[in-house]
């Protein structure tokens, strides 16, 4: 809920709620917005699929299967993800792009890798665009596993258009990464790392 509200409104909007915790004590918390996305939801819900999947492209740029803290640059083409010289000046390692729709009927997940960044957002333990690595058991061979529900679609370089060049992100990848005839979607979050 915090990176949902933190996706979805902007830094003078907040989300505040009570609940109470096993042991009977009542716990108060406040989740202050950021990107703005949605900033009109503090009035109802977000039932209009272009902007559920804004937030959720959003929230899947953030995921980390490490659950660590990784300081990262969200970009799109949308002027809530955009980015001026200096954020772009310290955040120059293309990671991968991500969208999906978490919050339609069929809720879906997808997320490609930029090749030159797999070893720098595996070394900042980043694994969502790539694929998590893994070891079989029983094999001892190396896996890649998709973080959650995140289905990993390979290189952008084949499922994205072509990269603006202001900016760098990835304007369109295909909405169906296993259909290369689908439709292309335009609601993408590109994740940058430092150097």
């Amino acid at each position: 809920m915090r990176y949902t509200v933190s996706c979805g409104l902007r830094p003078d909007q907040s989300l505040s709620f009570s609940w109470t915790d096993s042991g009977g004590t009542v716990r108060s918390e406040t989740y202050r917005g950021d990107l703005g996305i949605a900033d009109w939801w503090v009035y109802g819900p977000i039932t209009d699929p272009y902007f559920q999947s804004w937030i959720s492209a959003c929230l899947l740029s953030r995921t980390n299967w490490y659950g660590v803290s990784v300081q990262i640059s969200l970009r799109s083409g949308q002027s809530f993800l955009a980015s001026g010289a200096t954020e772009r000046a310290s955040y120059t390692v293309r990671e991968g792009a991500f969208w999906g729709n978490l919050f339609g009927s069929t809720p879906y997940a997808h997320a490609c890798y930029s090749p030159t960044g797999v070893a720098r957002a595996r070394a900042l333990k980043r694994d969502c665009a790539a694929g998590h690595m893994d070891v079989d058991p029983r094999t001892g061979a190396s896996t890649t596993q998709p973080c959650g529900p995140i289905a990993i679609a390979g290189s952008c370089d084949t499922v994205c258009s072509v990269v603006s060049s202001d900016g760098g992100f990835y304007a369109q990848c295909l909405d169906n990464p296993a259909n290369p005839y689908s439709a292309r979607t335009d609601q993408v979050v590109t994740s940058f790392l430092p150097p």
